[in-house]
């Protein structure tokens, strides 16, 4: 049988994907593109704001359309949360993905609806482990799932849970098994990542010390972790181990503190710039963040210190996020809320403010030499992947996919880096 996989929102989302890509083939299904003629469909849905169930309806009405007569199966956070608005012949929340292929089997036997959504708040981890990530150089490993923060603005305490973590030998092996397999970097990437552990005796920092021993592993990086979960020991693993890549994502949210109390965020600006300071000692380091702009209560003096915040620490690159409502959260219930043109109009300062950072950032590299993974893209382009997460665009002549390489930065243009292969490693 022929089946199509959409795969909507994060990290996590595209490992558990992954996963279930690799038990259908594994049990002989044929995956296609989502939007060939196939006998199932299956969404793995976002919900993390409105826009993103929308896109979620969305792609549950593309497959039906494209195969009336497929089974649609839905699932992920979207269906945890509205599984009652959803109408599939599957309907699974964020729990028994790895049951897929028993779900499937039931269905064709017995050819009953079914929506089994669980009470996450209840749940242990729910283990998953993938030997091939598709078409990709790099893999994620999934390493905890939930999150405990509840901040203001977000739903996913909601939809993922209480904090469960993967435990630290099937992390170990899992991620022994990618690099024998020839996979040359490794990505971490969970709900609250730098979380992991609390739950199982265990900690991150633990965790990234057995992992770096890992042999022949050539790169292990950090897809997101909070400025206040960066313990001394990681700090001084950023510095001394090369195996750890040279960039972290920390999200910041807001560089005011009046918006930051308001968004439930566990910092000041001031904590959040003395960490950055300290993270900057590391040579070459790369911060990037996620930003959201138009929250509500932020008047104009709040996004101009916001601004001040991001000039004092100077980011290489802002992810920025226009104030979302979403529903069952208690910053949809806030008034003080901002306009779609105020949103716009900060997204947009922000936006420029950000392709300053990141064209600043590439250029005092220039002439510099770094190490990376060669990954041919199918727009032709062929990248590297420095450590501190720089792509550097070279010829592809002479290197192939998944190479290990030393690459010259030669010239920047805009937000594109070109360098040259110096020599292979």
């Amino acid at each position: 049988m022929k089946v199509g996989i959409c795969s909507l929102g994060c990290k996590v989302n595209i490992y558990e994907s992954e996963v279930v890509t690799s038990l259908l083939k594994d049990h002989g299904y044929q995956i296609v593109p989502f939007d060939d003629n196939a006998d199932i469909y299956i969404i793995n849905t976002c919900s993390v704001t409105n826009e993103s169930d929308k896109k979620s309806r969305k792609m549950i009405s593309r497959a039906k359309r494209n195969n009336r007569d497929a089974i649609v199966i839905v699932m992920g956070c979207y269906s945890q949360v509205s599984s009652d608005d959803i109408e599939a012949d599957i309907v699974i929340g964020n729990k028994d993905k790895s049951r897929i292929i028993e779900l499937i089997e039931t269905y064709l036997k017995e050819r009953e609806k079914k929506k089994i959504i669980y009470d996450l708040t209840k749940v242990d981890f729910e283990k998953m482990e993938i030997t091939k990530f598709e078409n990709h150089t790099r893999a994620f490993v999934k390493i905890q799932d939930g999150c405990n923060a509840f901040c203001s603005y977000c739903i996913i305490p909601y939809v993922r849970g209480r904090i469960r973590s993967k435990n630290k030998e099937d992390v170990i092996r899992e991620v022994t098994g990618l690099v024998e397999d020839g996979y040359k970097e490794i990505i971490l990437t969970g709900i609250h990542t730098g979380r992991y552990g609390i739950d199982i005796n265990t900690s991150l920092e633990e965790l990234l010390e057995e992992l770096v021993k890992i042999s022949n592993l050539y790169r292990l990086r950090l897809s997101s972790i909070e400025i206040n979960e960066l313990t001394p020991k990681i700090i001084e693993m950023l510095k001394t181990n090369n195996i750890l890549a040279k960039h972290l994502h920390i999200p910041i949210q807001s560089g005011s503190n009046k918006i930051l109390k308001l968004m439930n965020r566990r910092y000041s600006k001031e904590e959040f710039i003395q960490m950055t300071e300290k993270l900057k000692e590391i040579p070459d380091i790369s911060l990037t963040t996620d930003l959201i702009v138009g929250f509500p209560h932020e008047e104009n003096e709040d996004f101009n210190e916001t601004i001040a915040t991001l000039n004092k620490i100077g980011f290489t690159k802002i992810h920025t996020f226009p104030y979302s409502r979403r529903k069952g959260t208690p910053a949809d219930k806030m008034d003080g809320q901002n306009s779609p043109e105020t949103k716009k109009e900060r997204t947009h300062q922000i936006i420029e403010l950000s392709n300053k950072f990141e064209n600043s950032y590439y250029q005092s590299k220039i002439g510099k030499i770094y190490d990376g993974v060669v990954e041919i893209h199918k727009n032709g382009h062929t990248v590297v992947h420095t450590s501190n997460f720089i792509p550097v665009i070279i010829k592809k002549e002479r290197v192939s996919n998944n190479d290990i390489v030393n690459v010259k930065i030669t010239s920047v243009k805009g937000l594109n880096v070109y360098g040259e292969v110096i020599n292979n490693n």
